[in-house]
């Protein structure tokens, strides 16, 4: 999921434009791939700042961006659209030369056969991915789904209201009261503008965004006056999410074209569920199997019994052996959680452990009393009789 560009370059939401720049700069130069070798971290950060930067640095696009958020402006430096360029190596960056206009002349600066290492580029640029003549993508959006342990056992359809950008219905998404936009001019639907020029260090060609069309290709003129020209509003929507049973805290769904439409026409985002366990108030989980802890009475651990034991599939009898010891596990097969790849079900395990009343009547104290008095129920006389036994035996063995 993006970050924040404002997080990302360290400012607040007032900041002016020299703020924004100062940051900036500072960024660009900590995180830049000559300072940063083989540093993946470090390249991932480059191209977050100069993917703020472009944003946040153009009037029209921060505007856009504090009304629509990621929705409004795409994610053109991140995705190869305007505004991304790419650095030797493959990686896709941004505009990292436009912080250091006394270096260069302003623009995304390319250069070949000097002695800074970098590729010369002509044309489309290698590793550009074509911009889409309809818009821009819409941007992901995250929720989060809670879910009962029944529902995770077994597998659950929810039906989710969510907030999130829409297709403008008065424009039906085009962003333009008569339905449609045409080539800019001035860079003839490309998105981008270029100047090719020679400098003692070799050629560049500087590339920067469409200053007309804001690099984006196609320029409304006769913007809807209810989207204000971007082709989304903010609306609420149903969507239907299926759940596998056996899920897990933390798993996810990817719903595709669910997420935030694309401005101006553009294909949608993916809608991703997170999913959260709600801690169950008498079982607890391990993998697919589930633990119930049960509390039996002294006379009926020693004597043996029959209860009713809750499950995720409703109550079954459950026999307790005679003589059972406490931490005992008894298992249920088949009454445990589905298994998210094929087909069966884990198990339910009892952990059965003895029952100590708190309080007690002057008749029960009475009645244990006199049980203790009992040889066979004092484990002292159980240790000395087996103790004595084993001497026994080794007397008769030895003599």
């Amino acid at each position: 999921m993006k970050k924040d560009y404002y997080e990302v370059l360290g400012v607040g939401r007032s900041a002016t434009k020299d703020e924004i720049k100062k940051a900036y700069r500072k960024l660009a130069l900590q995180f830049h791939p000559d300072k940063n070798p083989d540093n993946k971290d470090a390249e991932e950060h480059f191209k977050e700042v100069n993917e703020a930067y472009e944003v946040l640095s153009n009037d029209d696009k921060r505007r856009r961006y504090d009304q629509f958020g990621h929705a409004g402006v795409g994610s053109s430096a991140a995705s190869g659209g305007p505004g991304g360029g790419q650095y030797a190596g493959g990686a896709d960056f941004g505009d990292i030369f436009s912080a250091f206009n006394d270096m260069f002349s302003g623009g995304r600066a390319r250069a070949g056969g000097s002695p800074f290492g970098f590729e010369e580029v002509f044309g489309g640029g290698g590793g550009r991915r074509g911009r889409q003549s309809t818009g821009i993508q819409g941007s992901d959006l995250k929720i989060r789904l809670k879910l009962t342990l029944e529902e995770i056992a077994k597998g659950v359809e929810k039906t989710l209201k969510i907030k999130k950008q829409v297709a403008c219905k008065e424009c039906n998404g085009t962003g333009s009261k008569s339905g449609s936009a045409e080539n800019c001019q001035t860079c003839h639907g490309s998105g981008e503008v270029r100047q090719t020029s020679k400098t003692m260090f070799g050629q560049f060609v500087n590339v920067a965004a469409c200053p007309t069309c804001g690099g984006e290709g196609r320029v409304i003129k006769d913007r809807c006056t209810s989207c204000y020209g971007e082709g989304i509003k903010l609306g609420e929507v149903t969507v239907k999410v299926s759940v596998p049973s056996g899920v897990e805290n933390g798993n996810y769904l990817t719903l595709r074209g669910q997420g935030n439409a694309g401005p101006r026409g553009g294909a949608s985002g993916d809608l991703i569920v997170v999913l959260e366990e709600i801690p169950h108030e008498i079982f607890s989980r391990s993998g697919n199997d589930v633990v119930y802890a049960l509390a039996v009475s002294f006379p009926d651990m020693v004597l043996g019994t029959k209860v009713d034991v809750p499950t995720l599939d409703g109550a079954v009898k459950l026999t307790i052996p005679p003589s059972t010891q406490p931490e005992t596990m008894l298992r249920i097969p088949g009454h445990g959680i589905g298994h998210l790849k094929g087909s069966g079900k884990g198990d339910q395990y009892v952990k059965v452990n003895v029952y100590i009343p708190k309080d007690l009547s002057g008749q029960d104290k009475e009645l244990l009393k006199d049980m203790k008095k009992s040889e066979g129920i004092s484990p002292s006389a159980h240790n000395d009789r087996d103790a004595k036994s084993f001497f026994e035996k080794a007397r008769d063995i030895f003599t």
